[in-house]
């Protein structure tokens, strides 16, 4: 694609970078194949290539983003699956990111979505403010039909309280096994902390029992994924700098060899760490060891051998429906690595159709666009009544979240669990 920007804009490293992007596309139109809004909407300014061209325009007009320009940005998902589709290595996700920070700073939205998007970002990313907004949640859910469309998202979303019960923060722990075969350090997750902690306790016992040391990492939480992906340009860096230096000093002073991340989200944020933290010289060297380093923990599972379970022929009779994150997908390029494990752990799996399709959740997208993250998820749904499941398992929190809503709301009766909960109760059984 030819792109005719000044040198003064071209002077801005972002810019200069999307120039680079944007001349990589060829116009296939391959990308929206797999895009889930186009697929919904049929719009060609909500698939990717009118994105591109989207972006292209306010570039070469040197104008800010528009409204219209806006929406048609905020309706993409970041589910990635026009980049593993992409045939001319479009980097995509960086794109649409930049996008996203230059809708941002101009004057494209409203007061009242700025409010909205602003307090998304500070309660979402703040454990104890996050278990605060459930308690409220819970409170406001009978009155949930009066509430505007966002607020009936969020509140449709709300794990029953026996599914998070509440936890205090301690200190950084260390929990050692026989022999050591890595240091581990846990990022716990900011969401996920606060709406399922039973997830990370199950994948401390997990790699304890794979002869792995652990480190919980309790002094932080967040990586900056949710800020990034809503624009939010300087909080994301500034997350993202101060989490990096946890980080490090765990690599340095403790000797972690590994960071493993239960939430497929903040694996694939923290792996980008070298493109967030580009910019600042003072962390690079930080940023690119942190990447090297972290494992989405069905990929670190994988790597240390996988577990066995008690059962071959099938855990306790049960069918499960693996549902890949985008994250895990596209995002770190993974693919489905969950059903090997769970299979050689004894449970009867099989992958669901269409594992490039997005459930709608995709961080906050739920909440900003829920009628299309409800047409999403109710594609997903009718592929899990066909599948069969009694469970299924996935490797993301908000996947989690989406889904479990989904079949409730269906009336199906199938339980959806992250895939180390599997894991840890089949190794249980087998010690």
């Amino acid at each position: 694609m030819q792109t005719r920007l000044s040198p003064q804009q071209l002077a801005r490293p972002e810019i200069a970078q999307a120039d680079e992007i944007l001349r990589k596309c060829v116009h296939c139109g391959f990308c929206n194949a797999t895009c889930p809004t186009y697929a919904l909407l049929g719009d060609e300014l909500d698939g990717p290539r009118g994105r591109i061209y989207l972006i292209k325009s306010w570039l070469e007009e040197d104008r800010a983003p528009s409204a219209s320009d806006a929406t048609h940005i905020d309706r993409c998902l970041s589910c990635l699956a026009c980049v593993t589709t992409c045939p001319s290595g479009v980097d995509y996700m960086h794109l649409v990111d930049f996008a996203r920070a230059e809708v941002e700073t101009s004057d494209a939205r409203t007061r009242t979505e700025r409010l909205t998007r602003a307090v998304l970002a500070r309660v979402v990313t703040d454990t104890r403010l996050f278990r605060w907004a459930m308690r409220l949640g819970r409170l406001l859910r009978p009155f949930a039909r009066l509430a505007p469309a966002r607020v009936r998202a969020m509140l449709d979303l709300l794990p029953e309280p026996e599914s998070a019960p509440r936890r205090t923060d301690a200190a950084p722990q260390t929990r050692r096994a026989g022999g050591v075969r890595r240091r581990i350090a846990l990022f716990r997750g900011c969401a996920q902390d606060a709406l399922r902690p039973q997830i990370n306790d199950a994948a401390i016992r997990v790699l304890e029992r794979l002869g792995c040391e652990v480190v919980t990492v309790s002094n932080t939480s967040c990586c900056g994924a949710v800020a990034h992906h809503l624009g939010q340009r300087e909080r994301a860096h500034a997350i993202a700098a101060a989490t990096a230096s946890v980080l490090r000093d765990l690599i340095e002073r403790d000797g972690v060899d590994t960071i493993a991340c239960s939430a497929s989200g903040c694996g694939t944020m923290l792996k980008d760490y070298v493109q967030v933290l580009g910019g600042d010289p003072d962390v690079a060297a930080t940023a690119a060891a942190i990447a090297a380093r972290t494992r989405d923990l069905g990929e670190l599972i994988r790597e240390l051998g996988g577990v066995a379970g008690a059962s071959p022929a099938g855990q306790d009779g049960l069918r499960v429906a693996v549902h890949s994150p985008c994250s895990i997908y596209h995002g770190q390029r993974l693919g489905d690595q969950v059903s090997p494990l769970l299979a050689a752990a004894g449970y009867a799996t099989e992958s669901l159709a269409e594992p490039h399709q997005c459930c709608g959740s995709a961080g906050v997208y739920n909440v900003l666009q829920p009628a299309l993250a409800r047409e999403l998820r109710t594609r997903k749904v009718e592929l899990i009544r066909r599948s069969g499941a009694t469970v299924v398992a996935t490797g993301n929190i908000g996947c989690l979240l989406q889904l479990r809503a989904g079949v409730r709301d269906a009336g199906l009766g199938v339980s959806v669990v992250h895939a180390v909960e599997l894991l840890d109760a089949a190794t249980q059984k087998s010690e």
